[in-house]
């Protein structure tokens, strides 16, 4: 999947009011996603990374950008073609509850997309399911219960097999473990991280968690305000950061060991307010006068490591243009 100038724009009103005041959740995001990679996006809430994942799927309709799979463009696809597109491209939901229909029994959840992508006879369909819920760790007799009769972890297994069922070729993971205990978060991971090697999936994972997505991802995307400020390989991204956002979000991170003075990054102050200059500017320890004045884009090193920040461009600052908290 290859991604360019991603953007959703909300205009909104106050009531008795004639000026409407814009929000961008997502602001010209770019990033690709390799065949066989976990790609991770990463940030706080209120960032833009589930509106993304919304948005890839046309759950939202992205307001302007380019979204092309498989040599098709996303975005123009009509209503009669989402169907096949929607086969290749499936989500895992954050909420397990909420996700599977309370009425219906788990080898119809599982069966329902075959039927809409029309897929085999009445038997290979239920051979499928019974496959799946093997694959996801249940005994196919499992598939006569319904969802109320399983723990959320159980619940979220189903929902990565129904995700699965269609053999899709990108799969969407939502926060899929953050409404899940910690005991068994990790066995969901390992779960997606087995499948991922026998099924060769490919992951657009989407978290708050940077350890989560660190123990998850090949390479990490980190958002800001609508933006992806820093992108690059997972290991680069968590041990040499080099926007100063990121810094920020791993120094907020408890250790065991000892007590860091943890810094504010709160999803209050990533709302975007404007398409000039940095987003990241007020709270930035680093910031110059140039970064008022025009959205910095991406510079990329040789390793593929990459940040929005005017600090990587070629053209050398001079210290008196730092600007003075």
């Amino acid at each position: 999947m290859q991604v360019n100038q991603l953007t959703k724009r909300y205009d909104t009103s106050a009531f008795f009011s004639k000026h409407k005041q814009t929000t961008l959740a997502l602001n010209q995001v770019s990033f690709h996603v390799k065949e066989g990679e976990t790609l991770g996006i990463v940030g706080e809430s209120g960032c833009g990374k589930s509106t993304l994942g919304k948005s890839l799927m046309r759950l939202i309709e992205p307001t302007s950008g380019s979204i092309q799979m498989k040599g098709k463009e996303v975005t123009l696809l009509k209503e009669r073609d989402m169907r096949s597109f929607r086969k290749d491209i499936q989500m895992i939901f954050q909420d397990p509850y909420a996700s599977l229909n309370p009425r219906m029994k788990i080898k119809d959840i599982l069966e329902e997309p075959l039927i809409v992508h029309k897929h085999g006879t009445k038997a290979e369909r239920q051979k499928r399911v019974k496959e799946m819920l093997h694959i996801v760790g249940f005994d196919p007799s499992y598939g006569d219960r319904y969802a109320h009769q399983f723990s959320g972890g159980q619940r979220q297994r189903i929902g990565i097999a129904r995700a699965l069922i269609t053999h899709p070729s990108l799969v969407i993971a939502d926060e899929p473990v953050s409404a899940l205990d910690v005991s068994v978060q990790a066995q969901i991971l390992n779960l997606m991280l087995e499948l991922q090697n026998t099924l060769s999936l490919t992951y657009l994972f989407i978290s708050h968690d940077l350890g989560v997505v660190k123990y998850m991802s090949d390479r990490i995307a980190v958002m800001y305000a609508g933006r992806i400020v820093e992108m690059g390989p997972a290991e680069d991204v968590f041990h040499k950061p080099l926007h100063p956002y990121t810094s920020l979000l791993l120094k907020s991170i408890p250790h065991m060991d000892h007590v860091l003075e943890t810094q504010d990054v709160s999803a209050e102050e990533s709302t975007p307010v404007s398409e000039d200059g940095c987003p990241f500017y007020k709270r930035c320890p680093k910031r110059w006068a140039q970064c008022l004045q025009a959205v910095p884009p991406l510079y990329e090193e040789e390793t593929g490591h990459a940040a929005a920040c005017y600090l990587y461009q070629k053209e050398e600052h001079n210290e008196e243009d730092m600007v003075i908290q």
